[in-house]
Parts: structure tokens; sequence; C-alpha cells
């Protein structure tokens, strides 16, 4: 395996509670470009942030996410939640969606801190789409927008997870479950193999074994046993909900009944042509890209009826 090491941001580390360290990964917006406001990203069950979204692979442009937005004037954050990469695991406890979503609360604000108490962006993928969506329940006042990515929310014809429940038992008894280099690929062949490239495939593979050998359960019990965790009538800001064209984490009517309940009439619903789940390390990752960045830097409507 060929070690990561993680350049050009800044290492930060804050304290929840007694005893739990957190810790966040920074990228600034290049000089000389307009400011464009701060980007929180949210990872999800079986990676940590680094490398979900500050990825590098040769000949692979802007495969960091982080890169591509501060390039274009955004400040990026990441944050590794308890349990993954180079946050505390030492609790006995799984990491479940409301304990990541505890985390971003203590990330947001120190982030907020920082940039002079301004709103953030979010982005979610997957479990951390989930975490992102209760933290923004519970704290729509921190959010300016959110994007909701590789979501689910009921679970309902989920062909995802309908297999992973076969392990449900074994989620349950423990709080960590082993992960190695086969099933890291097995997350771009179980709904539509070829979606990604074997040279990302890969350079992903390595920067997530560079961090762990094992991750939290919390997330996959959750979404095998406890959906909904989420109210979208309790979500009061815009929302993108964004939905590979093949991603089996859900059903597209579960994503539509979720976004049909969102209050806030300031949304959109991307359906993404050759996609399967995790978006971006996908072949298609520019079209990713520009739809999260189309979002996020769309003009405030002017009348609201």
């Amino acid at each position: 395996m060929n070690k990561v090491e993680w350049t050009g941001g800044t290492e930060h580390w804050i304290q929840r509670g007694e005893d739990i360290k957190l810790f966040l990964w920074e990228k600034k917006a290049a000089a000389g470009v307009p400011h464009a406001g701060t980007i929180f990203f949210v990872h999800g069950s079986s990676m940590a942030s680094q490398p979900t979204f500050d990825l590098h692979v040769p000949g692979r442009p802007w495969s960091s996410v982080m890169d591509w937005f501060c390039a274009r004037g955004f400040d990026c954050w990441t944050m590794d939640n308890e349990g993954y990469g180079r946050s505390s695991k030492h609790r006995d406890i799984n990491s479940d969606i409301s304990n990541g979503a505890d985390d971003l609360e203590a990330g947001t604000a120190y982030v907020m801190s920082r940039n002079g108490g301004k709103k953030l962006y979010m982005y979610g993928i997957s479990s951390g789409a989930l975490k992102a969506g209760l933290f923004g329940e519970r704290h729509p006042e921190r959010i300016e927008r959110i994007a909701l990515d590789a979501f689910v929310w009921t679970g309902k014809d989920s062909h995802t997870l309908e297999n992973r429940r076969k392990k449900l038992p074994e989620f349950i008894a423990r709080n960590r479950r082993p992960i190695d280099r086969e099933f890291v690929h097995s997350i771009f062949s179980r709904d539509h193999p070829g979606t990604a490239d074997d040279a990302t495939i890969e350079a992903f593979a390595d920067a997530i074994l560079t961090l762990d050998d094992s991750m939290p359960t919390g997330t996959y019990v959750d979404m095998c046993s406890k959906l909904p965790l989420l109210d979208p009538t309790k979500l009061p800001v815009p929302t993108l909900v964004m939905r590979g064209e093949w991603d089996g984490i859900a059903s597209y009517q579960d994503l539509i009944d979720y976004y049909t309940l969102l209050p806030n009439t300031n949304k959109q619903f991307s359906l993404m042509q050759g996609i399967s789940h995790a978006s971006f390390q996908q072949k298609n990752y520019m079209m990713v890209y520009h739809i999260l960045h189309s979002f996020f830097t769309m003009p405030e409507p002017t009348y609201k009826g």
C-alpha cells in the first residue's frame, strides 16, 4: 500500500466535551479570487474526511474537490467525525448519526469563530448527508445552503441497505467493523461497475487505508434499522438533493418524497447521469462539481411572493 500524506492545508484540533478530540482540515480560498464563502464537507460511513474531499490522483485533474472550490474563492473545511481518521477513537461507542451531528455542532462553531460568524455552505455524502441534514434541523441558523448527496431518507426499496441488513446482527454486536482494499473496491462494484477508473479507486483505497483499518458501525446500524432519522419539514434552509443515476443507497421515489416535503421553495433535485455512489471519485466527477458550485453560487431570489 502507498502511504498518503496531505499537504497544502492547515491542521486544526478541537475538543468536544471533556475528552473528545476532533481533527479539522482547512484549505484557504485562492489569492486574487473574489471570496465566495465557506464550505464545510461532511464524510460518509467508510472513510475519513481527507480521502474523500482532498484526494490526489496522478493524471486526474482536480481530484481534490477542496482544491477545486478553493480555486473558485471558497474557504474549504472538513472534519473527521469521532471514530474516524485522526479524531478520537477511544470511547466505547459506535459513532452513530446523532453523534456525528454533535461533532458538526462543535466543528461548525469553531469554523464560524474563525470566519467572522458567517453562515456555512454544507455538503454531506451518504451517511454524511444524514449527519449534515440532522445538524441542519438542529442548527439551521448556521447554514447558508446545504447539499445532500448519496442520501437516503426512509430506506424503502434501497438495494444497498437490503443487502447490508443481512449483516445487521454483526454490526449491532460490535462498535467497529474491519475494512480493507477489497472493501473499498466493493463501493464501486456494488451498483454499476465502470463508473470510476481503476487509478482513482486505488488512490482512494490508499488514502482511506492510510488512516483507518476499521470503521464505526453506528451509521450502518442507523441506516439499516432506524430510518427515517430526519424530518424534512424541519430543514428550512435552501437544499440541494443529489442522486446518482445508479446509486443503490436509496430509491428515486424515497428521495423525491423527502424533497417534496422540504419547506423552503429555494430547493433543487439533481439526478446525476453516469454516477453511482461515491460521487467525487466517479469518472463524471467534474459534472458533480459543477452541479454543486452552481447551487452554492446561485443568486438569492429578490422576489419571494
